[in-house]
């Protein structure tokens, strides 16, 4: 997969935060079906700051946590026009403190936006990485950031990153992991301990 990129669909930083911060424990197939109405109705945080939450709900009751996620966009959106000019911050410190985003979607927003290398850690870069040996049965999602961020030359990382979720998703899934047409079977200590 020589330039795989995040699966997501978004047109500038703002749209990809609130895209990301919807795709909590959801399949970005369901999110890319709720936001292009939810983006035509709020197209900058400074429209979105002015709805209610129950105007939020309306277009996103279809995903997982749909309550709790219209809370947090409608908090993200006046936290952005209230604090950053309507922009999107470049910094895990100032993004961690936006309602919605915990450091797995600020590494999101840093390393596909912004170009820096941060590795993402979800729950499908968590098992592979776990699995395949690239970490060594790491406990927490901020253990294995760091164990993939100290070994993986840092001009890959943000690459790295959508090859391990990407991987996760297609080849290496949680229940049924395609071992048998995976490229990756001779250097994988899961398939070498079968």
């Amino acid at each position: 997969m020589p330039s795989p990129h995040t699966e997501l669909h978004y047109s500038n930083p703002y749209e990809l935060l609130v895209a990301v911060i919807l795709s909590a424990q959801c399949t970005d197939k369901r999110i890319n079906m709720v936001t292009p109405a939810l983006f035509e109705a709020y197209p900058s945080p400074y429209h979105m700051a002015k709805a209610s939450v129950d105007d939020i709900f309306n277009y996103i009751k279809s995903v997982t946590f749909p309550n709790n996620k219209a809370k947090s966009l409608l908090g993200m959106a006046n936290m952005l026009v209230d604090c950053y000019n309507g922009e999107v911050p470049s910094s895990i410190d100032e993004l961690v403190e936006i309602p919605g985003v915990g450091r797995k979607t600020a590494n999101v927003i840093l390393s596909v936006v912004f170009n820096q290398a941060a590795m993402a850690v979800d729950t499908h870069v968590f098992r592979v990485s776990n699995r395949i040996g690239l970490t060594n049965n790491s406990k927490t999602p901020l253990e294995t950031e760091r164990t993939l961020v100290k070994h993986i030359p840092e001009e890959l990382i943000a690459t790295a990153h959508h090859w391990l979720i990407l991987h996760g998703r297609y080849v290496c899934t949680a229940r049924k992991p395609d071992c048998l047409n995976c490229g990756l079977k001779p250097f994988c200590k899961h398939f070498n301990q079968k």
